[in-house]
């Protein structure tokens, strides 16, 4: 079997529950998972569309009815996107600090140091566990270890964007009072509410989006690029570096950008320093399932797994880690020098891969949304996710993307909800003969009808209509299954 060529997954399926990092549930966050040894970037991007996200090479997707705090995934039209108010003052004090060397003083707006997020993910959790044995799957893949991976999954590691800030007492809008909202957005709701419980569906369709940019939408790229000096105080160099496999500049700078994040854990997860190990390091954000593409329709850099360094005078300050894939940017991870933190580095990468994304578009027409991973709309301080417009939510039960706009009436209404109007629309791709799904067993790939008559008596096949289910009639006949 040629390398590369398949995507080789284990499925763990979701029974038990484990702790929700959000509303600190000890048993209420549930959800799916894969091991993969191996994946294509177009077998990722249909998984993403379908709600899964990977932490390192484990693959999750939450169980939306049953977990306690639905993490619904969320996409920004790149294309589109204006920074707003917030997003221009962010940017205006990265260059403030470059051109004249203005730190700001205080906390990081927006992006508080005791992270909301230390709980939601524990990276060791996952990185201290070893892989599942892949040794009678791959013969280039001999060096892989030979232990069973945790069964617990690393849930919410993309969203390790800095939250907001709760307004300090006195400034600011008082955080026991509800938001004001404008009138029209009040009204476009009420009158979403009347469709719904006249029964009436509006019809579900996405953003516009348009190939040529308006001078509107320019603003981002003038206010990242145009307001430096011709010799600015600080210099800042974003280098894009592949991870997975490592390239010769990611291996030159591998022990700098360790560092950094083990100053980041301490300092923003209170990471204790023997935790953020390099072992750790390398598990959770190095190692990556996706295959290098360099189709001759995408981007020049390729598709796969990168880490976006920022350096500053010669340092790395910052490092986010990215997946390009043939539709989209995917965010996974972020993490600074926290002597920066003021600099709100977190806000400042999203704009930065936004832009990354707009100018990836220009080489792959496809290529054109940034993916932020999930949005809890339960937990306020995971809201700000949908302040990068525009943008959709997945349905959780047709796979439809959705305006946020249209969303968020649901969920102030219930937790969990299908965002689809639409009540006879289902999965437009779900694989309805288990039968067809491509398993891998002795090195022989074969549909699972096939095994299913050489495995006499085998009873894995609710599990398997299980995964097929998950995954989608695509993704189901075109990845392998691991059967041991």
């Amino acid at each position: 079997m040629a390398g590369g060529s398949y995507t080789i997954v284990e499925y763990f399926g979701g029974d038990d529950g484990y702790r929700c990092g959000y509303c600190k549930n000890e048993k209420g966050n549930f959800s799916h998972g894969m091991w993969s040894h191996a994946m294509t970037v177009q077998d990722y991007q249909d998984l993403i569309d379908r709600g899964w996200r990977r932490s390192g090479k484990y693959v999750y997707k939450p169980i939306m009815n049953k977990t306690c705090c639905p993490q619904y995934s969320i996409r920004c039209h790149a294309l589109n996107f204006q920074p707003s108010k917030t997003h221009k003052k962010i940017l205006k004090k990265m260059n403030k600090f470059l051109s004249k060397g203005e730190m700001p003083a205080g906390g990081s707006e927006g992006e508080p140091m005791d992270s909301f997020l230390q709980d939601v993910v524990e990276p060791s959790a996952l990185c201290s566990e070893e892989t599942p044995s892949v040794n009678s799957i791959q013969e280039d893949q001999s060096s892989a270890p030979q232990t069973e991976p945790a069964r617990r999954p690393a849930a919410a590691i993309s969203d390790s964007r800095p939250a907001p800030a709760a307004p300090k007492p006195g400034l600011g809008p008082d955080p026991s009072r509800p938001q004001c909202r404008k009138a029209r957005d009040v009204r476009k709701e009420r009158r979403l509410q009347r469709k719904q419980e006249g029964g009436v569906s509006a019809p579900v369709t996405p953003h516009p989006t348009t190939d040529t940019q308006t001078s509107k939408s320019k603003a981002l790229e003038e206010f990242i690029n145009n307001s430096l000096p011709e010799t600015p105080l600080h210099r800042l160099e974003v280098r894009l570096v592949r991870s997975s496999p490592p390239c010769s500049q990611f291996r030159a700078s591998y022990d700098a950008s360790y560092q950094v994040y083990r100053l980041y854990q301490m300092a923003v997860h209170k990471d204790p320093p023997d935790k953020p190990s390099e072992s750790q390091f390398k598990r959770f954000l190095c190692d990556s399932p996706l295959e290098a593409e360099t189709p001759p329709d995408g981007p020049d850099v390729g598709y796969g797994s990168f880490h976006q360094q920022y350096w500053l005078d010669g340092s790395i300050v910052a490092v986010g880690v990215i997946d390009i894939l043939p539709t989209c940017v995917s965010s996974v991870y972020l993490y600074y020098h926290p002597d920066f933190a003021t600099l709100s580095l977190g806000s400042y990468s999203a704009l930065r891969e936004i832009g990354f994304t707009r100018q990836l578009q220009q080489q792959a027409p496809r290529l054109s949304y940034y993916y932020l991973g999930f949005y809890i709309h339960s937990c306020p301080k995971m809201r700000y996710k949908g302040q990068y417009l525009p943008a959709d939510l997945l349905c959780p039960e047709t796979y439809v993307w959705v305006p946020i706009e249209r969303c968020l009436p649901l969920l102030e209404q219930a937790l969990y909800s299908r965002f689809h109007l639409d009540l006879d629309a289902g999965d437009a791709r779900v694989l309805k003969d288990v039968g067809r799904a491509l398993v891998l067993y002795k090195r022989s790939i074969m549909l699972y009808s096939a095994y299913s008559r050489k495995r006499r008596g085998c009873c894995d096949e609710e599990e398997v209509e299980q995964y097929a289910a998950l995954v989608g009639q695509t993704c189901a006949e075109r990845m392998l299954l691991y059967r041991a």
